[in-house]
């Protein structure tokens, strides 16, 4: 009986231990085909270029030891009358290689919409200077889009976040 209840205990214990991490090599593209815009060079939109600054990982007590961190980049339309456009966006690492590309083909935002590019916690290929380079497009000069980041990690009670925005380039 003895030898049962070891046996049941040990296939109980490693059949918890299911391995559900995802390789971060293989990311999930974001969806952006409800939002596949089609833009003409006749179309008299302002064109602009913002930067946004993103962490995925920062130091702790040392270079030598360092958080991972979840990133989520927000992309959002102030405007609440007017669509928004994002031509491309480039994702580059702390030494300035493009790691890769969110937005490869105009996008549209509705009026007060935010759409938002997430990078695992797992992810460090960009690094404690990574960042994103947004090429947009609107029709009034006064609402251009707004580019912020949220980083976040949590480990049992202790948390760490911050926040960054972007800056028109």
């Amino acid at each position: 009986m003895r030898k049962v209840l070891l046996l049941c205990s040990i296939v109980f214990v490693l059949s918890g231990c299911e391995n559900e991490e995802k390789s971060i090599d293989s990311f999930t593209p974001v969806n952006w085909e409800k939002h596949l815009a089609n833009l003409k060079e006749s179309d008299s939109l302002i064109r602009g270029s913002s930067y946004l600054s993103v962490y995925s990982e920062i130091y702790s007590i040392t270079e030598h030891r360092s958080i991972n961190l979840t990133v989520t980049a927000s992309i959002r339309n102030v405007s609440s009358t007017d669509t928004i456009y994002v031509e491309s966006a480039n994702y580059f690492n702390t030494a300035g290689d493009l790691i890769r590309t969110y937005v490869d083909h105009p996008i549209f935002l509705k009026p007060l919409e935010t759409i938002e590019i997430v990078i695992n916690e797992k992810d460090t290929h960009g690094g404690s200077g990574a960042n994103f380079i947004f090429e947009w497009a609107h029709k009034k000069e006064r609402y251009g889009p707004t580019f912020d980041a949220v980083m976040i990690s949590t480990s049992g009670q202790q948390g760490i976040s911050f926040t960054t925005q972007g800056v028109n380039r």
